[in-house]
């Protein structure tokens, strides 16, 4: 089947004992091998979450297979191949309220405005997806704290991209759930911090916040959405990986995704307490190990995927992300604005953040781990500074 044409390189997709092989032809093809070879290894080497005759769900990250969206992801790859820079993955914060307050949230601190409207973020998703964005993530804040969450999701153009969220579950009850599902909802993540109720919670700042989580992962279970328990990984929780994995299993889950705690928001001064590169190669052996086993829910581990071995750091590359107030950064992460989208339409603002020198260049894993950039672009804030900072766009050159 193919799933990317032009003159310089034509890219197929098969099926091939129920695996997705990609090839490609053209002058260009040689070029292209490196990342068809690495995806491809992806999707050899780790189990899907579902396939049947006509299609193929690979992860809740992924567009179906086959399909309008996943051609665009692949369009998405063979365009970075090419040095074009396309936001494979546009997240967009729609509140920063919130039941909970979470020890690790990178939000806290980010200067508040007033909550954008349903038009705003559906004109920016709009935006997003011109730019070749192909997944598009609602985050907050909590996401359900917007009753017209599901209006936004039905808008989102499905022939060009999948509509996710984040959520702690709060809010997340049978009929939000099944309101999700009527919209076009292809996955809900929900974050879960410890296989212990006491310790989520602890986490949370919130008594009932485990409760809630597992609540809105059965309810969203039950309206037959795709759904992803998230993991955010500490020093203090890498040790639960197999806890964690047992839990997804115990409740259905389709998958189960790992992303590393970060120094930002609340946990801006503990920079020392982060995962290490042992804590990162523990856990491509957990993915894999877990991927290849036919049975129970897939394993997507971030630290590993976007690493130096795989597909590197993603911010400002190939992942934008828009705070509530509007402010343009490169990823939830990175408390820095190139731009507000309010003011200046979002490509040019990808453009400028495209520019920078801290972003023109690949990056072999996350740049907020990186000290050099912390000391040169974080630890340079001035104190009393709303964030995210407007970065200095002297450095566009």
């Amino acid at each position: 089947m193919r799933v990317y044409d032009k003159s310089i390189i034509k890219v197929n997709a098969n099926t091939e004992n129920g695996k997705v092989v990609l090839n490609a032809e053209g002058p260009l093809s040689t070029v292209a091998k490196p990342i068809l070879k690495r995806i491809n290894r992806v999707f050899q080497e780790e189990k899907p979450i579902s396939i049947d005759e006509d299609e193929l769900i690979f992860s809740t990250w992924v567009p179906p297979i086959p399909g309008k969206v996943f051609d665009r992801m692949i369009s998405a790859q063979i365009g970075a191949i090419m040095k074009k820079r396309i936001p494979d993955q546009f997240s967009i914060g729609i509140t920063d309220r919130c039941p909970n307050r979470c020890i690790h949230c990178g939000a806290a601190g980010f200067v508040s405005g007033q909550e954008p409207t349903a038009d705003e973020i559906n004109n920016t998703i709009d935006q997003a997806i011109d730019l070749g964005a192909y997944l598009i993530s609602f985050d907050g804040g909590e996401t359900m704290l917007r009753n017209d969450l599901p209006d936004m999701v039905r808008k989102v153009d499905k022939d060009r991209a999948i509509a996710t969220c984040f959520t702690s579950g709060f809010g997340l009850d049978e009929k939000r759930a099944q309101d999700l599902k009527d919209a076009g909802m292809y996955a809900v993540r929900v974050s879960i911090d410890s296989p212990e109720e006491k310790e989520h919670d602890r986490i949370r700042g919130r008594d009932g916040a485990y409760r809630d989580a597992i609540n809105g992962i059965n309810n969203a279970l039950s309206a037959g959405i795709l759904t992803d328990m998230f993991v955010v990984l500490s020093p203090n929780n890498i040790d639960d990986l197999d806890d964690f994995y047992n839990l997804a299993t115990d409740l259905g889950m389709h998958e189960m995704s790992f992303y590393e705690i970060i120094a930002v928001g609340r946990w801006l001064d503990h920079e020392d307490e982060v995962i290490s590169k042992k804590d990162v190669k523990h856990l491509e052996r957990f993915q894999k190990e877990i991927n290849s086993n036919p049975e129970g829910p897939r394993v997507t581990a971030f630290p590993y995927f976007m690493g130096p071995d795989m597909f590197g750091c993603f911010a400002g590359r190939r992942w934008m992300h828009v705070t509530p107030s509007s402010e343009v950064i490169p990823c939830a992460y990175t408390p820095l604005s190139f731009g507000n989208v309010k003011n200046e339409p979002l490509a040019d603002i990808w453009k400028h953040m495209g520019k920078h020198r801290a972003y023109k260049d690949t990056a072999e894993y996350c740049m907020m781990r990186d000290p050099e950039f912390r000391r040169k672009y974080i630890h340079e804030i001035p104190e009393g500074e709303a964030l995210p900072y407007r970065i200095d766009l002297i450095d566009v050159k």
